[in-house]
C-alpha cells in the first residue's frame, strides 16, 4: 500500500532526532483547575507514539498543546513544547498558521465537526492540498482506503458514515505534506477490520514517509499492535466510576416498541440520489437491547437517523407502539420526540458550545416536563453523578470537556428526557475501557429498572456480544442477517457476519463473550 510514493521533496521530513519534545508541561483552566500536570513527550520521525490512559487525564490538552491550540481560556504554568525547534506557545500568529499549514498536522477527536458541510470532499481536500490535481486527490483517496468509484469526492460530510468521515478528515491532513501528524483517538467508531487498516497506513507513513506520529488511545490491543512508544498519562484521573457487572438478559416479551419496516433511505449527489439503506426491517421490544453492526459506510447511522426523523426516508414506515411516526422529527408530536432519544457519534453535535453542561442537561428536563424549575438543578446533579461526571462539570463548558467527558454529557442529555428507546451510535468509541463498562452498566440498570430499550451501534464486537439480546447486520444498505445475539455469533450464516465474527475474535480471543 503506497499511492503516494514520492510524497515529500528533499530536506522535508525534519532531520533531528526528536520532531516533537514536551518537558513538564502543566497547562491550568481558567478556573485553575489543572488540565494536565506534568505531562512529558518525544516524538520522534518514523515512530508511532502512543498517549494513553482514562479520560479526562490530560491525552487531548496533550496534543492541543503541541499543535500550539490550548483549550479556550487555558494557559501554560510549567514545561517546554518544542516542535521542530521551535517553542509553539511563544510562535505569533502568523508563524504558527505557516507551521500548521505545512509541516504540522492535527485531527481531533470528532473529525466531522472540521468538515465544511456545505463543500464536497474534492473541495474539502483541494482546498489545503500541495498537489491539487485529480490524480492526486484520487490518491489520498486511496491511501486512507476509501473507495475512488463511488462518487466520494462528489459527496458533502453529511452523505457520509462517521467512518467515512474521519477518513477524509485524516486524507486532508496528509493533504498537507506534514512533517508530524497529531491524531485524538484516530480509530474511534470504526469497525475492527478498517481499525487495522488505518493502523496499517499510520505505520506506514511513519516508515516510509518518516512522519513523527502521536496519537491518544483507548484501544490497548492497537496500542500494543501499532506504537513504537507508550506515554501514560495516567494522573488527574477523573471521578472514580462503580466497578462494572458482567450481566446478561433474556430476550423480553411482549409486544415491540419500535418497530421499522422496509426503510429505504437516500443521498443526493449531483443531481440524482444515491441509495443507502435497501428496505430494512427493525424491531426492537420494551427493555431490550439490539445491537446494529456492519463495515464502515453500510448504513447503521443513516438508518438510525431516519428512525429517530433526523433523515428523511424515501419509502418505509417507523411505528412507536403500533402508532405510525412521521418521516421529519420537526411533524411528531413532542412526546413521541421524547420517547426516542439518539445519542449521536459526535457529542459536540449536540451541546451547545454557548450553553454550560447544566445549562444543557436542565433544557431537556424542563421541555419535557421531566422536572419543575426547582427540581432541575438537584436532577442535574443527579444526571451527572449517572454518568460519572463531578457536581461541579455542571458549570463547564463543552470545550473544556475531553472527548470522553462529552460523550458522557452527551448520554446524561439524552436520559434527561427520560426515553423509552435509546439508540446510542458509538457512544463508547471514546471511552476507556473502565468508563465504557460503567456506562454500559448504567444503561443495563435503566433497562432493568424502568425497561428502557436500547439499539447499539458499534464496531466493537466484544461490547456487542456481551451486551445486546439481539443483532442486526448490515452491509451496503441491505440487513443481510438478524437474529439472537447469541445464535448470530456462534453460528453466522451469511459470509458478512462470518468476517465480523472472525474478525471479533481475532482481537478477543477464540471465544466471545456471549
Amino acid at each position: 500500500m503506497n499511492h503516494l510514493p514520492d510524497w515529500y521533496s528533499e530536506g522535508q521530513v525534519p532531520a533531528s532526532d526528536v520532531a516533537v519534545s514536551v518537558t513538564g508541561l502543566t497547562v491550568a483552566a481558567a478556573d485553575g483547575r489543572l488540565l494536565l500536570d506534568g505531562g512529558s513527550l518525544e516524538v520522534r520521525p518514523g515512530r508511532v507514539t502512543a498517549l494513553v490512559g482514562p479520560s479526562g487525564c490530560g491525552k487531548t490538552t496533550l496534543l492541543r498543546a503541541v499543535a500550539g491550540a490550548l483549550p479556550p481560556g487555558s494557559w501554560r504554568t510549567e514545561g517546554q513544547v518544542e516542535v521542530l525547534g521551535q517553542d509553539v506557545l511563544t510562535l505569533g500568529a502568523a508563524e504558527l498558521r505557516s507551521l500548521r499549514r505545512r509541516r504540522l498536522a492535527y485531527l481531533g477527536q470528532d473529525p466531522g465537526t472540521g468538515l465544511n458541510p456545505r463543500m464536497k470532499v474534492r473541495g474539502l481536500l483541494a482546498e489545503v492540498a500541495v498537489d491539487r490535481s485529480p490524480a492526486a486527490l484520487s490518491a489520498l483517496l486511496s491511501e486512507v482506503q476509501l473507495p475512488t468509484d463511488q462518487g466520494i469526492l462528489g459527496r458533502r460530510s453529511g452523505e457520509l458514515s462517521g467512518g467515512q468521515q474521519r477518513r477524509v478528515a485524516l486524507a486532508r491532513a496528509l493533504a498537507r505534506r506534514p512533517a508530524v501528524l497529531l491524531l485524538d483517538e484516530p480509530t474511534a467508531g470504526l469497525d475492527p477490520a478498517l481499525r487495522d487498516e488505518i493502523a496499517e497506513l499510520l505505520r506506514h507513513l511513519a516508515g516510509h514517509h518518516q512522519l513523527a506520529v502521536a496519537l491518544s488511545c483507548h484501544d490497548t490491543d492497537l496500542v500494543a499492535r501499532l506504537a513504537d512508544d507508550v506515554v501514560d498519562l495516567s494522573r488527574g484521573r477523573a471521578a472514580a466510576l462503580p466497578a462494572p457487572r458482567a450481566t446478561r438478559r433474556a430476550l423480553p416479551d411482549g409486544p415491540p416498541t419500535l418497530s421499522v419496516s422496509g426503510l429505504h433511505a437516500a443521498f443526493a449527489c449531483r443531481g440524482r440520489r444515491v441509495p443507502v439503506l435497501h428496505g430494512v426491517d427493525l424491531v426492537v421490544a420494551p427493555g431490550s437491547s439490539t445491537g446494529i453492526v456492519g463495515a464502515s459506510g453500510s448504513g447503521k447511522t443513516t438508518l438510525v437517523r431516519a428512525v429517530v426523523g433526523l433523515h428523511r426516508p424515501t419509502d418505509g414506515t417507523v411505528t412507536l407502539d403500533g402508532v405510525r411516526l412521521a418521516p421529519a422529527a420537526q411533524r411528531r408530536t413532542r412526546e413521541q420526540r421524547r420517547r426516542l432519544q439518539l445519542v449521536p457519534q459526535d457529542p459536540l453535535g449536540t451541546l451547545n458550545p454557548s450553553r454550560t453542561v447544566g445549562q444543557t442537561l436542565g433544557r431537556p428536563l424542563r421541555l419535557h416536563r421531566r422536572a419543575g424549575r426547582a427540581d432541575a438543578p438537584s436532577r442535574v446533579l443527579e444526571l451527572l453523578e449517572q454518568v460519572g461526571l463531578p457536581a461541579n462539570f455542571a458549570d463547564r463548558y463543552p470545550h473544556e470537556l475531553s472527548g470522553g467527558q462529552r460523550q458522557r454529557a452527551s448520554i446524561a442529555r439524552a436520559l434527561a428526557a427520560d426515553p423509552d428507546v435509546l439508540v446510542c451510535d458509538e457512544v463508547t468509541s471514546a471511552l476507556d475501557d473502565g468508563t465504557a463498562a460503567a456506562i454500559m452498566d448504567l444503561l443495563e440498570e435503566l433497562r432493568d429498572g424502568r425497561g428502557l430499550a436500547l439499539v447499539l451501534i458499534s464496531h466493537d464486537l466484544r461490547l456487542i456480544a456481551s451486551r445486546t439480546d439481539s443483532l442486526l447486520v448490515l452491509s451496503e444498505g441491505d440487513a443481510v442477517e438478524s437474529g439472537t445475539t447469541r445464535d448470530l455469533f456462534a453460528s453466522p450464516s451469511h459470509p458478512v457476519t462470518a468476517s465480523l465474527v472472525a474478525a471479533a475474535g481475532a482481537v478477543a480471543g477464540p471465544e466471545l463473550p456471549v
